[in-house]
């Protein structure tokens, strides 16, 4: 596993939901419900969150559903 943590792009909040086409109000709640929800995140500070480009790939494609593979 590739463990570098500053290459990379990184996301706020805000971007990470304007990439997504949520609001980031949804992002907050995912990170503070239990078990959290959605992407890996660095809290940089109390009020600093970070989103890495990888681990919201990584994420995205745990939640990809391909029809052709739910056809039977």
């Amino acid at each position: 596993m590739d463990t570098r943590l500053v290459d990379g792009g990184w996301y706020t909040t805000a971007e990470l939901a304007r990439v997504l086409g949520i609001d980031p109000s949804s992002l907050r709640r995912w990170r503070t419900s239990n078990p959290p929800y959605g992407p890996a995140y660095v809290r940089v500070s109390t009020r600093v969150v970070k989103y890495s480009a990888e681990d919201i790939e990584a994420w995205l494609h745990r939640r990809r559903t391909d029809p052709s593979t739910l056809a039977a």
